[in-house]
């Protein structure tokens, strides 16, 4: 990711909707080295943000809803959050939640694109996202996985303003061309239960190493290290409770 502060229109911060909270904590803080700390009070909802030194991370949850499922999602950097939702609205995305004030540090809320992927709009107060990007254990590029890619270009192009590269293969999407994130199409090979979605990369030292580390404590592999031509080296990985995540050495991307 070329981005290292959250800028608007970007990503800023992600979060993991679990439905076992302590066990996810112990997972990624033995994973990743997260110190993680639950918001103590009763409106909060157990949301609790990782850390690591003194930047914060990421986020862990309960599921809110019966209808959420277990996943990370992603949520990027907006100016005002009501403008952008009328915005997601206008381009053919649909709002499922809010804007909402979340206590004292943002605004919020939740919309799918028009291929079905689920991300999430923040508009920062208090807390502007994550302190940290591309360091070992830290948010290092995110990925969308759809079924309708050339409808989800012109949804997030005309949204975000992002700017989009030519490869065929991958495209990345970008701020004034500083590359965050990618995008797959999703062919026979994906299942056609498992919903286009977006998925964070953490950054590691080894990918490897993090992939053994992950089996060993109940995780399972999705996709086995591999090293991407003119690219870093990935793996994509599904937690002991089923979110899927992917791993990345730091390096240019794509």
């Amino acid at each position: 990711m070329k981005l290292d502060m959250p800028v608007t229109g970007g990503p800023c911060w992600t979060e993991l909707g679990t439905s076992d909270l302590e066990a996810a904590k112990r997972f990624y803080a033995d994973l990743f080295g997260w110190r993680p700390e639950t918001d103590p009070r009763p409106e909060a909802g157990g949301y609790t943000v990782a850390h690591l030194g003194g930047a914060a991370v990421a986020a862990i949850s309960p599921l809110y809803q019966e209808s959420q499922p277990v996943a990370w999602n992603v949520s990027f950097s907006v100016a005002d959050a009501d403008a952008a939702v009328a915005a997601v609205q206008a381009a053919g995305g649909t709002v499922v939640l809010g804007p909402m004030d979340v206590l004292d540090v943002g605004r919020f809320a939740v919309a799918f694109d028009p291929g079905g992927a689920a991300f999430q709009l923040w508009q920062a107060r208090a807390f502007p996202g994550a302190g940290l990007f591309n360091a070992p254990g830290a948010l290092g590029w995110v990925e969308l996985m759809t079924r309708a890619p050339d409808r989800v270009t012109e949804f997030y192009t005309g949204v975000f303003g992002w700017t989009v590269s030519t490869s065929e293969e991958y495209p990345q999407w970008g701020i004034d061309g500083a590359d965050f994130g990618g995008m797959v199409t999703m062919g026979d090979k994906f299942p056609h239960e498992v919903p286009s979605h977006w998925m964070p990369y953490f950054t590691v030292e080894d990918v490897d190493a993090t992939a053994n580390a992950a089996l060993l404590a109940g995780g399972h592999l999705l996709m086995e290290p591999m090293s991407v031509p003119h690219g870093p080296r990935i793996a994509v990985l599904r937690d002991p409770q089923g979110a899927a995540f992917g791993v990345h050495v730091a390096g240019e991307e794509g």
